[in-house]
């Protein structure tokens, strides 16, 4: 059993916080609003899952998950994540976030930023390409036509803490390779949404 930190509980969050729960995890979610507006979200939840501050979140989790509007990535707090695994889940959409240049430029990635930001954690990009609502329904035994999932990140070890998770919600994993491959299964590349098994979805890395 495992304690995950959420930074940010939207769709995403709350939709990894329920797969976590069901294999017997604790959560502790957070947001920008504060722990007293999640109180309906984590009765629901039950008694794994608790609110906290962002800063609680990150020193309670073993894993944590950061999962809020790209613009607010400098929000996320830097000391409590040291050395911890840290699953990005975000998109750069510039219509909500406002334009970065070195993005629209294509001189780095979203995940690399975040990572700039976090210089002693380890951080795998997840989670950023399928919808929410899926997390929580897809989800199969392994074998074979199961979904597949991409991750990036430049830990070896911190992806197989990220692919073991995965797996355990029911998802074959594929490797895109260092964070800045993460690229390869953003916002309109022909992995983002799509809904393929493992073969099928290393082709869809290898297009992007």
């Amino acid at each position: 059993m495992t304690t995950i930190g959420l930074i940010g509980s939207g769709h995403i969050g709350t939709a990894i916080a329920r797969k976590a729960i069901e294999q017997g995890h604790d959560v502790v979610l957070s947001n920008s609003r504060g722990p007293e507006t999640l109180t309906d979200l984590v009765a629901e939840l039950g008694d794994r899952a608790r609110a906290a501050t962002a800063q609680e979140a990150a020193e309670a989790g073993d894993l944590v998950v950061v999962t809020v509007p790209f613009k607010a990535y400098l929000d996320v707090p830097v000391e409590p994540l040291a050395g911890k695994v840290v699953i990005d889940t975000n998109n750069y959409y510039f219509e909500r976030d406002g334009h970065y240049a070195e993005l629209d430029e294509g001189r780095t990635t979203v995940s690399e930023m975040l990572a700039a930001h976090l210089p002693t954690s380890k951080v795998v990009k997840a989670f950023n390409a399928i919808q929410a609502a899926h997390i929580v329904t897809e989800g199969a035994p392994a074998g074979p036509g199961r979904r597949a999932l991409a991750i990036a990140g430049d830990d070896a070890d911190a992806k197989q803490v990220v692919t073991d998770l995965i797996d355990s919600f029911g998802f074959d994993v594929v490797d895109a390779g260092p964070l800045a491959e993460g690229r390869r299964f953003d916002r309109d590349k022909p992995a983002y949404g799509a809904e393929l098994d493992a073969d099928g979805m290393r082709a869809a890395v290898a297009a992007g």
